[in-house]
């Protein structure tokens, strides 16, 4: 890895206490460019615009996808990372699906740990508080030509993350507008597909709503996502989520929510969600809550949906009461060492760089 270190750090203007999420970035990235069928050397530079041209194809064809993964720092001070090598597979696994080369194991966690190393005074401490990290992957050879391109980039950047969306959101469900199609690209972290859902998003805002339910694009008939996340429904004591598919992408955040409640003891059903089985269980009182789940939010609460012109009011459950709280609650203290970890989740990012 080639490490040049940034001689003007802006880690004095940072201010734990008063930032915004996603505007904010750390002193260093990692970039990594592939040309003539290989991936060249890691560099850690300077945070940094990187010049491109408008003839770029990653802006023209949408040869793009990224990952979603935070840094943790605990009580003593110790960095850590959260199932890493979880994102290093899917991002691999969107970069095949958009035709782009695959990083190597190497590429994508070291320079993941060094970047996090050489700016752990970026991370914030304190409940709620991360590392967001951005590793991404997109086409930079200059040519308006339709085709794979021949040069790429692998970058990894960072921004400091508190918590939002802290209250309870309402939520349409989809009856026109879909996330994905079968034998699309939802089962990728592509640009594209984030581009796709503003729009109806916008839409439903208008309405009165924070957020979509996407449905399956044949019948809207059943649940799939819920805006950038996992979804989650608790009729009675029993959860469940949808099975991932070339739909529904396979999220780290919704495995582990997974995982947890079944540590619990939880009955947890993984298969498909009709809208109408909800719409039925919350007229008869069963349906207890509905949630969603992401790198970046963590868990966000449902306190209505929007169902053909009506706003249907959910339960109002007390943090003791609701599965979501629970589990985020189990998943948030495990990520920031304040409990054991059974399943070997945990990753610590040493001081490699001390001297650098």
């Amino acid at each position: 890895m080639i490490i040049q270190k940034t001689e003007n750090s802006r880690i004095s203007t940072f201010d734990p206490n008063n930032f915004s999420f996603g505007g904010t970035f750390i002193d260093h990235m990692i970039i990594c460019e592939y040309e003539d069928g290989k991936w060249g050397d890691v560099k850690l530079v300077p945070y940094g615009p990187i010049p491109f041209t408008p003839a770029m194809m990653g802006v023209n064809y949408g040869q793009a996808c990224f990952e979603g993964m935070k840094a943790y720092k605990d009580k003593d001070g110790q960095v850590l990372l959260f199932r890493p090598e979880k994102n290093f597979e899917r991002i691999n696994k969107s970069a095949k699906r958009l035709a782009m080369p695959e990083v190597t194991k190497e590429m994508f966690l070291d320079g993941l740990k060094a970047l996090v190393d050489i700016d752990r005074e970026w991370i914030p401490q304190g409940e709620g508080m991360s590392l967001y990290i951005r590793p991404l992957i997109f086409a930079t050879e200059e040519a308006l030509k339709a085709r794979v391109s021949n040069k790429y980039m692998f970058a990894i950047v960072a921004t400091p993350a508190k918590s939002y969306y802290s209250e309870p959101v309402s939520v349409k469900i989809s009856d026109h507008y879909s996330r994905a199609a079968n034998g699309g690209v939802g089962s990728a972290k592509a640009a594209g597909n984030y581009a796709a859902s503003f729009y109806p998003t916008q839409l439903a805002i208008e309405e009165g709503y924070e957020q979509i339910i996407w449905t399956d694009d044949a019948t809207h008939e059943y649940f799939e996502e819920s805006g950038t996340m996992n979804v989650f429904v608790r009729i009675n004591d029993t959860i469940y989520t949808p099975p991932t598919s070339e739909k529904i992408l396979d999220g780290v955040t919704r495995d582990s929510f997974i995982q947890l409640a079944k540590k619990r003891g939880i009955e947890v059903k993984v298969e498909p969600i009709a809208v109408k089985t909800v719409i039925e269980a919350l007229k008869a009182g069963s349906l207890k809550e509905v949630w969603g789940v992401g790198t970046a939010v963590v868990t966000t609460q449902f306190q209505a949906l929007g169902y053909e012109g009506e706003k249907l009011e959910l339960p109002r459950l007390s943090d003791e009461e609701s599965y979501a709280a629970l589990l985020k609650k189990d998943l948030v203290d495990l990520q920031n060492n304040l409990t054991e970890d059974p399943f070997g989740w945990r990753v610590v990012v040493d001081h490699a760089l001390e001297t650098v």
